[in-house]
C-alpha cells in the first residue's frame, strides 16, 4: 500500500484531506516572536489582522526534519510506501527537508518525494490524482512516474486584490505599490517553471477584474482535463467566489468544481482578496 502525504501549502480542505486519506505536514508561520503551524493553530484571517496591525508580512518557514521523519517512520513501520508532495523547491526548502527526513530513517527506497514545482492547489491537484491511484492499488513507482508526467501540465494562477502584501514582503516596490493602489491595478500571478511570475495587470474593481481573468481562461479551461477544477482564494467577498463558480458551471465541462480557502502561506504573501482558478491541462 502507498500513503500519500503533502505539506500544508497544498491548500486542500479538511473534507478533501479526509475523503482521500491524505496526511498533511504543516509549514510554520512566524508572527513576530510567536510561531504557529499552518492550518493547525492559526487562520488566514488572524494572519491578515496581525499583518495589518504590524504593517509587515509574516515570515514562513519549512517543515522540520524531525517532525517529518516521525510521520514517515510511522507509515514505513506499518509496511507502507510513501509518496510525499512538497511546494516548489524554488520557493521553499521543504522538498530538501523531506529528502533528508527519508535519509534519517534509512528509507529512501520507501519514500518518494515529489517536487511539485507549484504551490497551493496546484499541488493539491497532483495530490488528489496520487491519492486516487493509491486507492486503486498503484505502486509508489507508478504514482511517481505519473506525477512527473503531470507536473508540467498543472496550471496555477491568481489575481491579487492589493499590492500591499507583496510590497511588505519585498516582492513589489513602494512606488509600484502606491501607483497600483491609486490606479486600482490587480496583477495576475502565475506559476511558471516552479516560480511565481507577475503577468497581466488588470484595472478596476476586483469583482469585475476577477471575472475578466476567469473569462480569459475559458479557451484553456475547455481544453483542460475535465475531472476537476479548483477555485482557491484567501479571505474574500463570498459573492465573488459564487460568481466564479456559476461561470465555471455554465461551461458544463468540469465533473467537479472544488472551492478551497488558501492557507497561511499564500495568504501571508498575497493578502486578502486573492483568487485563482487552477486545473490540469490535457497533453
Amino acid at each position: 500500500m502507498v500513503k500519500i502525504l503533502a505539506d500544508s501549502t497544498c491548500d486542500l480542505s479538511a473534507e478533501l484531506v479526509e475523503k482521500y486519506n491524505i496526511d498533511i505536514i504543516p509549514l510554520h508561520i512566524l508572527l513576530g516572536e510567536k510561531e504557529y503551524c499552518d492550518g493547525v493553530d492559526i487562520t488566514p484571517t488572524q494572519i491578515i489582522k496581525w499583518s495589518d496591525d504590524n504593517d509587515t508580512t509574516p515570515k514562513t518557514s519549512a517543515i522540520s526534519i524531525d517532525e517529518t521523519a516521525k510521520v514517515f517512520e510511522k507509515y514505513v513501520n506499518e509496511g507502507m510506501e510513501i509518496v510525499a508532495f512538497a511546494i516548489s523547491s524554488s520557493m521553499s526548502t521543504t522538498y530538501n527537508v523531506m529528502k533528508l527526513a527519508a535519509q534519517d530513517i534509512d528509507s529512501e527506497d520507501k519514500v518518494s518525494v515529489i517536487d511539485s514545482a507549484n504551490l497551493s492547489t496546484g499541488i493539491g491537484l497532483l495530490v488528489i490524482e496520487a491519492a486516487i491511484m493509491a486507492r486503486q492499488g498503484a505502486t509508489m513507482s507508478d504514482i511517481t512516474n505519473e506525477m512527473n508526467r503531470l507536473i508540467p501540465l498543472v496550471r496555477a494562477s491568481f489575481v491579487v486584490d492589493t499590492l500591499t502584501y507583496l510590497h511588505r514582503g519585498g516582492r513589489c516596490g513602494s512606488v509600484a505599490a502606491m501607483a497600483g493602489s491609486m490606479l486600482k491595478l490587480h496583477p495576475k500571478i502565475a506559476v511558471e517553471n516552479g516560480k511565481m511570475e507577475a503577468g497581466k495587470k488588470y484595472r478596476g474593481r476586483i469583482k469585475q477584474v476577477v471575472m475578466e481573468y476567469v473569462k480569459e481562461l475559458e479557451p484553456q479551461l475547455i481544453c483542460a482535463r475535465p475531472a476537476r477544477v479548483f477555485i482557491t482564494y484567501s479571505p474574500t467577498d463570498e459573492e465573488i467566489v459564487n460568481q466564479v463558480r456559476e461561470y465555471l458551471e455554465s461551461l458544463h465541462y468540469f465533473e467537479e468544481i472544488l472551492q478551497t480557502e488558501a492557507g497561511g502561506v499564500v495568504t501571508s504573501h498575497c493578502g486578502p482578496g486573492t483568487l485563482g482558478v487552477l486545473y490540469i491541462a490535457e497533453e
